[in-house]
């Protein structure tokens, strides 16, 4: 069954391959009309507002903290109950080098803020905060699929991989719009969440 959605769609792939063309026809316009430039680095508003704009034509819940605890293989994310408090935390973490903003970025992915669009926007408001920052951003052309998604796997526990894989891929073309799409090429997706009841953590 497909997450409820405002296209009407029912079925699961037809809505993947619906999402992922609305979401990069939006990810461009956010790229080509500057929305981004005022808004700030490193922010849990920031991160909203990003999946709001690219999400906002398919989900209600665009933008919006998830209601429901979601896992991936076997890494439960924040469970619903501590999620803010989490964001909080996150929000306070620094980030002016690029170990911090890696740090940073780890923890938001173990957040997991949203329904559904977290890796898309979330990779964005990486670029974001690296691009304002250290003034580099991520070519995800050079960042090995297999590699990264263990690399993300294995980061909440230990998060020199990914460190390491993402420096390897840096890059001084941060107005380079081919660069940026990139990071929301499906082939990043993390796919297949199930949802867990907060009992179920005893």
């Amino acid at each position: 069954m497909a997450l409820n959605n405002k296209l009407g769609i029912l079925d699961s792939v037809e809505l993947a391959k619906a999402e992922e063309k609305i979401s990069k026809k939006k990810a461009k316009e956010l790229f080509e009309s500057g929305y981004l430039d005022n808004l700030e680095s490193g922010t849990y508003e920031t991160l909203s507002k990003v999946h709001q704009y690219l999400f906002e034509d398919i989900y209600e819940f665009a933008g919006k903290i998830r209601t429901v605890n979601l896992a991936k293989n076997n890494f439960r994310f924040a469970p619903v109950m501590y999620l803010q408090a989490a964001l909080e935390n996150i929000e306070k973490m620094p980030n002016t080098t690029f170990d911090e903003i890696i740090e940073k970025y780890v923890e938001m992915n173990a957040a997991h803020p949203f329904r559904e669009g977290n890796g898309r926007s979330t990779r964005i408001w990486l670029d974001h905060i690296l691009k304002n920052e250290i003034h580099l951003v991520i070519d995800w052309s050079q960042v090995d699929k297999e590699d990264y998604l263990l690399a993300m796997e294995r980061s909440p526990i230990k998060d020199t991989e990914i460190k390491h894989i993402l420096k390897l891929a840096l890059t001084d073309k941060i107005n380079d719009r081919e660069i940026y799409m990139k990071g929301i090429d499906h082939s990043y997706y993390y796919e297949g969440y199930t949802e867990y009841k907060t009992e179920e953590l005893d």
